[in-house]
């Protein structure tokens, strides 16, 4: 049996999406284990793109089991739109499965995250307005509502007008909102619920009975470390743990039943939405690499921030996830620049230099990147087959942030395409 998972380490968007699709073409299993429709995929396979939001990467294997844990966040009409737009293309849905105990977003949800956003203003996090933090709060409230409800009308109806009237004062009295049709979303979501239901499994025993069998199983990590709701750039993160750990609670095995963690991060730094960003560039460097990188979100389309590599949230990333090994995608989108430089320790206003992540905004208010300075290359390496065919100077680029993270560099991705990574 050989169980791994794939973490992003730095805000997200760090190309996990190709990783968690060539090693889910070796698995057997393929479980998401927290976050929602906030999170996205881009696999591009056989000249194919496919942009997967809450569906596990799995699904592109007809013999795949593709499982959703209860630490996941469903939004029912769009995992419906998901399941829909993939099966035009000839996706089989034959092997999903989602855990009873998953948490369901509801219209109030979305509702409320949009104006609780634009009542903070000018000091808003940034979030994706899909209802994510609204239904986590929820659930820590003991008040939500879980994908066995939504199956069972009688069940979800008693709960659903229980909480969507509660939600309408909310939005009503307290944000001044316009109110929202408690019936009309309780019987919509009703028909979600009877499409759905045949999808509805024990993920957490089906999961523990395929590591007893032998199979191989990997769990794809959705966000980042960077956005861990403790361990993150608090508050400017998101609002479950996708930290390595968060898959044992959000899927229910133990922590002995995993075998290797690998993080994935760019050869530079990125972040969408708000928050710090000690390396972020906001001249032509940054626009080059943004531009050259393809760096827009996902799901939003949003312009992604851009920077240059931060050895010290990357090594913050290997401590609190216990990485086994590294990931570095993006190289060839460095290619053309005279100089690469990477952040090696924060300065703090007080000249102090540190080499670990402050844990608090307060802590990392003024710290400036301390930069080493590497020579660039100009060689398109995106048809590269081994890293032997790098330049000599991306070579050395690599085995420095090998150093600075102190983690080894498993694999280095010089395009968007399965085949091109290279395995080391």
């Amino acid at each position: 049996m050989s169980a791994n998972i794939v973490i992003g380490t730095q805000w997200g968007d760090e190309g996990k999406g190709k990783v968690i699709d060539i090693l889910a073409s070796r698995a057997d299993v393929v479980v998401r284990a927290q976050g929602g429709n906030n999170a996205g995929h881009t696999v591009v396979s056989g000249g194919e793109t496919y942009k997967l939001h809450l569906i596990p990467s799995g699904i592109l294997y007809k013999d795949t089991l593709c499982l959703i844990g209860a630490g996941v966040v469903l939004d029912p009409k769009d995992i419906l739109g998901e399941i829909d737009d993939l099966s035009a293309r000839g996706i089989s849905f034959d092997n999903l499965k989602i855990d009873p105990r998953a948490h369901i977003i509801m219209p109030w949800h979305i509702a409320l995250d949009g104006l609780s956003e634009k009542f903070r203003g000018n000091k808003d996090i940034g979030t994706t307005h899909r209802g994510i933090g609204p239904t986590y709060m929820d659930k820590y409230e003991r008040s939500g509502l879980r994908f066995y409800d939504l199956v069972h009308p009688e069940i979800f109806r008693e709960k659903a007008r229980s909480a969507g009237e509660l939600k309408n004062a909310v939005i009503t009295k307290v944000f001044g909102g316009a109110s929202l049709d408690i019936d009309g979303i309780i019987e919509e979501y009703i028909g979600y619920g009877q499409r759905l239901a045949k999808y509805m499994d024990d993920v957490s025993v089906l999961t523990y009975e395929a590591a007893k069998a032998g199979k191989t199983i990997l769990f794809e990590g959705a966000q980042a470390t960077l956005l861990d709701i403790d361990f993150g750039t608090y508050p400017y993160v998101t609002s479950s743990h996708p930290l390595s750990a968060g898959v044992c609670t959000g899927t229910g095995v133990g922590p002995m039943l995993i075998d290797g963690i690998y993080g994935v991060a760019k050869a530079y730094t990125t972040r969408v939405g708000k928050g710090p960003f000690p390396t972020e560039l906001e001249d032509e460097t940054g626009d080059y690499i943004r531009n050259r990188g393809g760096e827009f979100g996902t799901i939003t389309g949003r312009p992604r921030r851009t920077g240059w590599f931060d050895s010290v949230i990357v090594r913050h990333a290997v401590r609190v996830n216990g990485l086994s090994c590294l990931v570095i995608n993006k190289l060839d989108t460095l290619a053309g620049l005279d100089t690469l430089k990477v952040c090696v320790a924060y300065k703090r206003p007080d000249g102090t230099i540190i080499k670990d992540f402050p844990p608090t905004l307060e802590g990392l208010e003024g710290c400036e990147p301390v930069y080493e300075e590497h020579p660039g290359f100009s060689d398109d390496i995106s048809g590269a087959h081994s890293f032997d065919e790098f330049p000599q100077v991306a070579k050395d680029y690599i085995a420095r942030l090998e150093e600075l993270c102190e983690c080894p560099i498993k694999m280095v991705g010089v395009g968007p395409d399965r085949s091109q990574i290279i395995e080391r």
